[in-house]
C-alpha cells in the first residue's frame, strides 16, 4: 500500500514571447505581482521553431524564459495559468494576443507546462487546465520525451533548465535546513 505524502514545493517557470519586445517586457513586469520575485531572465531569444502563432502575434517573435524565487505547491498550477491568461488578455489587440505566456513548474524530477488544450499525454488538473509533461530529469540532466516541444528539447534550453534546477535544489536544501533549526 502506498502512503500519501505531500510533494515538495516547485519552482515556477515561464516562457513569454511576443512580436513586440516592449510588450514582452511589460507583460513580464506584471507577473511578479502574483508570482513573486523573478530570479532568472534569459537573454532575448528568437522564437523560430514554429509559425503557429504568426497570424495572431506576428512573424518575428522573440522570447524570454523566466523563473520565480517563490516555491509553490504543484497543485497551484491551474491558478497560475488562469492568472497568466488574464495578463495575456490585457495585451489583446483586435482579439489577437500580442503576448503569449506559457507558465509551468520545475521539480527535481520533471518540467510541467500548464495548458488549456487536452491531449492524450496531458492529464486534467482542474478549471479547464491540463498538465503537460515536457521534460524529465534522468542521469543528471533534463531529457525530452516523445511529445516535447522542439524549443524545450533544444540543447541550450536544457542547459538553462538544468541551471535553474540547480538553483531550485539549493532553495529546497535551505528550506529543509530552516525546518530543522
Amino acid at each position: 500500500m502506498s502512503r500519501p505524502t505531500l510533494p515538495e514545493p516547485v519552482k515556477i517557470i515561464s516562457s513569454v514571447f511576443s512580436g513586440n519586445t516592449d510588450i514582452l517586457n511589460k507583460a513580464i513586469a506584471v507577473l511578479p505581482e502574483r508570482l513573486g520575485k523573478i530570479d532568472y531572465v534569459s537573454a532575448l531569444l528568437p522564437f523560430a521553431y514554429t509559425d503557429y502563432y504568426a497570424r495572431e502575434s506576428g512573424s518575428y517573435l522573440t522570447r524570454r524564459f523566466i523563473s520565480f524565487e517563490t516555491l509553490v505547491p504543484p497543485d497551484t498550477l491551474p491558478d497560475i495559468k488562469l492568472f497568466t491568461n488574464r495578463v495575456e488578455e490585457k495585451f489583446l489587440k483586435d482579439g489577437n494576443r500580442l503576448v503569449n505566456i506559457d507558465p509551468g513548474y520545475l521539480s527535481l524530477a520533471h518540467l510541467i507546462l500548464a495548458t488549456g488544450k487536452a491531449y492524450t499525454h496531458r492529464p486534467y488538473i482542474r478549471e479547464g487546465i491540463y498538465a503537460d509533461l515536457t521534460l524529465i530529469f534522468v542521469d543528471h540532466t533534463f531529457r525530452r520525451v516523445e511529445w516535447s516541444y522542439p524549443d524545450y528539447a533544444d540543447e541550450d534550453t536544457i542547459v538553462m533548465f538544468n541551471n535553474i534546477r540547480e538553483r531550485y535544489a539549493s532553495q529546497l536544501a535551505r528550506k529543509r535546513v530552516q525546518k530543522i533549526t
